[in-house]
């Protein structure tokens, strides 16, 4: 038993290990508390490319003596290069029936498909060709013609439909867009949407409430639930309502339709006074939340359930208990779009090292917080494409106002993260300590997650940026109980807001979980729609028999405090 720090600070870390298994929750707390524009920065990566491309003549001349050629033939008329049909950039005819539009178009393309060769002919690290691939999207999808107010069709036609008023409203929307973070252009109408009447408007109760957290309690559909209570607990980044988002979009108003009794956990919005809360004070509050829903519930145990940064926690509390002896309080466990392991996670996983690292935490330290809002903007910048440049010609080259979208307004209504907290998570990732026995310490025990003998319901999405699926799936290698891994056709917002009737929407699932990722893919199975109601099904097998709905939330030691969904939801 570990009586030293919780995790190692960044600065512990070796560099060369730390690159290597640098995760995405290292790009997103790092970026958030040093500020995006590090990303696009020329580094060490950018050099080593230069100099691989400087001992490589023969291949440049090739690539820029095909460029060149194209070029001729975009001047000719003769060229073959036009956008995909899926481009929406370039979805105005104008584009494509202007002679001299259809020549900018062809030349960008062109360009960047020489300069994108270029990237994947050079042999490099892992590390660095990820680096130098992001920076190089980015400044590609910056470049597009599409962004160019001055070739721009949509926003020529803009200005010439409303008399000019679209170009003054663009500026005005530009200029309220940078006063404060994240800036970024606006994704959605900061009035759209009312959370409590629009939005988490799944009836419950809130039965406790802390320092840290409110526990809600959800109202029952049915005249039986099953005897097993799940506890649910979200990311500790956001608030909880991507769980229970507009009706019919809701997975808590989805599960309490089949009769699940629901829990969950409401993370109050810390500022600088909560700057010492780290991940033992939160793994302490999911404790106390999962003992509350046992006895409210009169269960002997409960399910837990956790999603992103809460899906970590929720395996840290897991492997406590296994220490503890108390495993038998946890019927199962669920990880949703989690990264237990870091190793090489994506563009993400290549960005951070150990400098960045101790650079970020200094950061939050100082001020006592990681900024929600500076994250969102992390976010943004990891998919320019939709969630930047797409608005950038809507907002200010067209001057319109985004449309409502709910998941967007979630993603806008951030939350702070305590220093401590931000700090611990760093030092997780970058050693990626959950991947060995004894790695990590919490509450005075060493984290061993072969010991989480649970069975477990592991969700991924095939598209998701953040977190990968092939990393989501080495949870079922770690945790030592049976694993039903579920792979999600959708990104990471998207496999969990994953409702059933989405006709887009499909998933894989395999009675087993070997090794290796691939293997795993070979042999599973493709369903249509959504996991929702497998995952019902396989919670049901696991919560004993149907028992008489309660009648009223609480009980005689835990009071009705308010309706759901509380009042910590609510700050700003």
């Amino acid at each position: 038993m570990k009586a030293a720090r919780t995790y190692p600070e960044p600065s512990a870390i070796p560099l060369d290990e730390a690159g290597e298994v640098a995760g995405v929750l290292d790009l997103m707390f790092t970026g958030a508390a040093l500020g995006v524009h590090r990303r696009f920065l020329p580094g060490a990566s950018t050099a080593r490319f230069a100099g691989a491309l400087a001992g490589r003549p023969r291949l440049v001349a090739n690539r820029v003596g095909g460029l060149a050629a194209e070029y001729v033939r975009i001047g000719l008329g003769s060229s073959t290069v036009a956008p995909s049909t899926r481009d929406r950039r370039f979805a105005d005819p104008a584009w494509t029936e202007s002679p001299l539009l259809r020549k900018v178009v062809q030349s960008y393309l062109a360009t960047s498909t020489m300069v994108e060769g270029l990237v994947q002919d050079v042999p490099l690290e892992w590390q660095d060709r990820e680096r130098v691939s992001f920076l190089v999207s980015n400044l590609l999808a910056a470049a597009a013609p599409s962004n160019n107010p001055l070739l721009s069709p949509v926003a020529w036609k803009a200005m010439i439909d409303s008399g000019g008023v679209s170009a003054l409203q663009g500026l005005r929307n530009l200029v309220s867009d940078l006063a404060a973070a994240p800036r970024v252009p606006t994704m959605v109408p900061p009035d759209a949407y009312e959370v409590g009447r629009d939005l988490a408007v799944t009836p419950g109760a809130v039965v406790l409430r802390t320092p840290m957290f409110e526990l809600i309690q959800y109202q029952p559909r049915t005249e039986t639930v099953l005897a097993t209570p799940l506890l649910m607990v979200p990311p500790t980044i956001n608030k909880f309502y991507i769980m229970d988002l507009a009706s019919q979009r809701s997975l808590i108003e989805y599960l309490v339709g089949q009769g699940v009794q629901v829990f969950l956990v409401s993370w109050r919005n810390p500022d600088a006074r909560h700057s010492k809360w780290g991940i033992d004070a939160y793994a302490r509050a999911v404790l106390e939340a999962l003992e509350t829903t046992r006895t409210v519930a009169g269960a002997g145990s409960a399910h837990l359930l956790g999603a992103c940064s809460g899906g970590i926690l929720g395996a840290l509390v897991a492997s406590y208990l296994a220490a503890e002896g108390r495993q038998e309080q946890l019927a199962s466990l669920t990880l949703m779009v989690t990264l237990l392991d870091q190793t090489r996670a994506g563009t993400a996983g290549a960005i951070v090292d150990e400098n960045i690292a101790r650079a970020a935490t200094a950061a939050s330290r100082a001020r006592g917080y990681l900024d929600g809002k500076q994250l969102a903007e992390v976010f943004a910048w990891l998919r320019p494409g939709d969630l930047v440049w797409s608005y950038w010609v809507n907002n200010y080259l067209q001057g319109r106002t985004p449309p409502a979208f709910d998941i967007l307004y979630w993603n806008a209504d951030t939350t702070r993260m305590p220093a401590r907290l931000h700090r611990d998570f760093l030092g997780l990732a970058m050693s990626n300590a959950l991947t060995r026995p004894g790695g990590a310490t919490l509450l005075g025990h060493e984290v061993d997650l072969s010991q989480v003998l649970l069975d477990s319901y592991v969700v991924a999405g095939s598209a998701d940026h953040i977190c990968p699926w092939r990393n989501c799936y080495a949870s079922t290698q770690l945790l030592g109980g049976k694993s039903r891994f579920v792979l999600s056709t959708n990104g990471h917002i998207a496999s969990v807001v994953n409702p059933p009737g989405n006709k887009k929407s499909s998933f894989r699932v395999a009675e087993d979980s070997p090794a290796d990722p691939d293997d795993w893919a070979a042999s599973a199975s493709s369903t249509a729609g959504s996991w929702w109601p497998d995952y019902a099904r396989w919670l049901g097998e696991r919560s004993g028999e149907r028992v008489a709905a309660p009648e009223a939330p609480g009980g005689d030691r835990f009071r009705v405090l308010g309706d759901a969904p509380g009042s910590y939801v609510l700050d700003r």
